[in-house]
């Protein structure tokens, strides 16, 4: 089984909390301490973005990392050089990239899934790659061992929903809400559950919601609704930018907030 599959099942009386980061923010050195910090005090999985200077889904405060990221030097290079170090420290963690499809591109399929399978990368969600474009990138990834994950968004009809079940392995991304990501304005669309229970009836991989999961009471809220687990991402990256001047400050409120997030799953 996958990391992640491994992690599902060994988690049958809990749920997941999986954080967001993006490599590289504010330096390399200082995004490893930060992953390591967040694993460390209870993060399941990890889901990581590539710095990108014109990110789709990316709300003021990811949009900021990616820039303080470019800024200081560091690109798809360096990020692959991180994701090395972060397996070699954790051979256990499930690891997920979300980024852009040029990121991509600019790599070549082959070349780039070939790279992230060296890397000890799990699976892989493009976020701006629909699904009637997707095939040449499932091919790829698969080729590679490398499970590519869609996302559910909530206005989703039902036959999207089918080819999200379908074509997602990992885990399935279910959208919280229409719009880019941000802590702030998390609110429970009506919808959500109908969604949640139609992907479980096309056998999705397990459902981790995301976009505004920012408190733990939102993790339970995703848990119950029937979710596996929950993603957080602009509110830890609101801590690193909170604490730029102050990295062990930084790690202090990370690994606070992370244990917050992840007791909210037992």
């Amino acid at each position: 089984m996958s990391r992640f599959d491994t992690l599902f099942a060994a988690l049958e009386k809990q749920g997941a909390f999986v954080p967001f980061v993006t490599l590289c923010d504010p330096t390399l050195e200082r995004s490893f301490d930060i992953i390591c910090t967040i694993v460390d005090n209870g993060a399941d999985a990890l889901e990581l973005g590539f710095p990108f200077s014109d990110p789709l889904l990316d709300g003021p405060v990811i949009q900021a990392a990616n820039n303080r990221a470019l800024d200081a030097g560091f690109s798809t290079d360096a990020c692959f050089e991180l994701l090395t170090r972060v397996r070699a420290r954790y051979p256990d963690t499930p690891i997920s990239l979300l980024l852009c499809a040029n990121l991509v591109y600019a790599q070549g399929l082959e070349h780039f899934y070939q790279r992230c399978h060296a890397a000890g990368v799990d699976a892989v969600l493009i976020a701006d790659v629909p699904l009637m474009a997707a095939e040449p990138f499932v091919q790829s990834a698969l080729k590679h061992d490398i499970q590519p994950v869609f996302i559910c968004p909530p206005n989703a009809d039902d036959a999207t929903v089918k080819k999200v079940a379908q074509q997602s392995q990992g885990y399935t991304y279910l959208v919280s809400r229409a719009g880019v990501t941000s802590a702030e304005n998390q609110q429970h669309a009506s919808t959500l559950d109908s969604l949640i229970a139609k992907l479980q009836a096309h056998n999705a991989p397990a459902i981790l919601q995301g976009f505004g999961i920012a408190k733990p009471e939102q993790v339970k809220d995703a848990l119950n609704a029937g979710c596996r687990g929950a993603i957080s991402g602009s509110a830890i990256v609101k801590i690193i930018e909170r604490n730029l001047d102050d990295h062990a400050k930084c790690l202090q409120a990370l690994g606070e907030f992370v244990a917050a997030m992840k007791n909210a799953t037992r």
